[in-house]
């Protein structure tokens, strides 16, 4: 099967029920006319900001071995190498289906309010030594994210780990019956995309729709330290499933830590995992990355591999960007440490990163700054959900805070007056004058939802990295 291209027009025909035109065989799957590898299979999406259709002139040109779309663009004829179906996202969905069902891997599927990615790329470490292991890339993880990497996943794999998220009820479970996982992982249920549920009980019961697809036999890897445990379980045990693994520190979890020592540079763990004592070095910092590192091995070992051949990958793993990585900048004023936590926030996630920031030592006369942006999608509950960060800032040792958003004005004002840095609308605001307090030795936390758009603030003093880097060629007139 090795050496076989990904799809075959033909088979895309039989899995589509589309029409095809000129012969073609495509090595991989793209959505994004602007990322076109050479061979791709191109889909035009048609979307609510942009229609795929638009674009495939430029994706053929690109390098694109064929399109799947649901009308002709002009200049793009039905004798080109092109699949026509009616909907070119039921086109995906059938796609991904179909790969999923030619594949003889072994699925694993991984949600939680918090930590899916780096517990989706944990899994992928852990998995990569029993054989060839494909992964969902990113966060793809919602109605057109899930079949698109089921569609990219090839022929020979021999694991695959897929993200599956949501922030509706009802997401989820569809996602699941695509994906069929033979294991699934919990990472935890908490107060994330509230403003769309009654209750964080109902949030546990939309990431329990990740049973929804799999049979009896398979196994479930819940968070035994939640609220929502028990509740979890009872999804598991109505749909017949009977091996339920649980993580966390309880002394009754089939995976349980038993010590971690937290550095700035990754942790140290002692685990008992399904009866075997481990020791563990994990290259992602943090107490949350520690317990979801369990959920990892539980999972390996409902698959029936050696828990302690994965553990000794973890030792390679780092913060993803975006989600805690960490960076040595040199700025005019002298070299500071960035903790990147800009892709997105909730109360659960704020608290980890503080978490990471307590364990940061600055240097010198440096100082802990936390620039901490709005979380998003908690509706009627989020001022009350800010102001109550402020406990968490003083147990971490916060020297300064930097607030961006209208909700976190409500921080601002609950945190001592020593601690206010300020208070802007948006983050771009906040960047000239957080640029003018920095000083050598500084560690700076920047944290906050997507839509607060927090990575202005991190280019900004990657920027000013650059910058002051190329000062000094210019100034000897390299």
């Amino acid at each position: 099967m090795a050496g076989r291209a990904l799809w075959t027009s033909a088979e895309i025909v039989a899995a589509t029920n589309g029409r095809a035109g000129r012969r073609f065989e495509a090595d991989g799957v793209s959505i994004d006319s602007r990322k076109i590898a050479p061979g791709d299979l191109f889909v035009a999406l048609h979307g609510p900001n942009f229609d795929g259709h638009d674009f495939v002139a430029a994706a053929l040109t690109a390098g694109a071995a064929g399109v799947l779309l649901h009308r002709l663009p002009s200049g793009i004829a039905a004798e080109m190498p092109v699949v026509i179906v009616e909907d070119t996202l039921e086109g995906l969905r059938a796609l991904g289906s179909a790969a999923r069902s030619r594949s003889r891997a072994r699925i694993a599927a991984v949600t939680g309010s918090v930590g899916k990615t780096s517990t989706k790329e944990a899994l992928r470490a852990a998995l990569a030594p029993f054989g060839q292991t494909f992964a969902s890339q990113g966060n793809l993880n919602n109605h057109w994210g899930a079949p698109l990497s089921l569609a990219r996943m090839p022929r020979d794999a021999e694991f695959g780990v897929f993200e599956l998220g949501m922030n509706h009820a009802g997401e989820i479970a569809p996602l699941s019956r695509l994906v069929r996982p033979e294991v699934s992982i919990i990472t935890t249920v908490e107060a994330v995309h509230i403003e769309f549920f009654a209750s964080v009980a109902e949030i546990a019961d939309a990431k329990a729709e990740i049973m929804a697809g799999m049979a009896p036999e398979g196994a479930v890897v819940l968070p035994r330290d939640n609220p929502h445990y028990d509740r979890l379980v009872g999804h598991a045990q109505r749909r017949g499933i009977t091996r339920i693994l649980s993580f966390g520190a309880d002394a009754n979890c089939d995976a349980r830590l038993i010590e971690c020592s937290v550095s700035p540079n990754g942790s140290r763990v002692t685990a008992e995992v399904l009866g075997r004592r481990l020791n563990y070095a994990l290259g992602m910092p943090g107490l949350h990355q520690a317990r979801n590192s369990l959920a990892v091995l539980a999972a390996v070992g409902a698959l029936g591999l050696d828990v302690a051949k994965a553990a000794a990958t973890f030792a390679g793993l780092a913060a993803l960007k975006g989600r805690g990585a960490r960076e040595r900048l040199n700025l005019a004023a002298g070299p500071i440490t960035l903790l990147d936590e800009s892709y997105n926030a909730s109360p659960a996630s704020v608290r980890a990163a503080l978490s990471l920031l307590a364990a940061s030592v600055p240097e010198g006369r440096g100082r802990r700054i936390a620039v901490l942006g709005d979380m998003r999608e908690l509706g009627t509950a989020g001022p009350a959900l800010h102001r109550e960060l402020a406990p968490d800032l003083a147990a971490s040792g916060v020297d300064l805070a930097y607030l961006v958003g209208p909700l976190m004005r409500g921080l601002h004002d609950a945190v001592p007056e020593g601690m206010r840095a300020g208070h802007w609308g948006e983050s771009t605001a906040a960047i000239a004058p957080l640029m003018a307090a920095l000083r050598a030795g500084d560690v700076v936390l920047v944290k906050g939802s997507l839509g607060t758009r927090m990575a202005p603030i991190v280019e900004a003093l990657r920027a000013a990295d650059r910058q002051a880097t190329e000062r000094p060629k210019a100034a000897n007139g390299d």
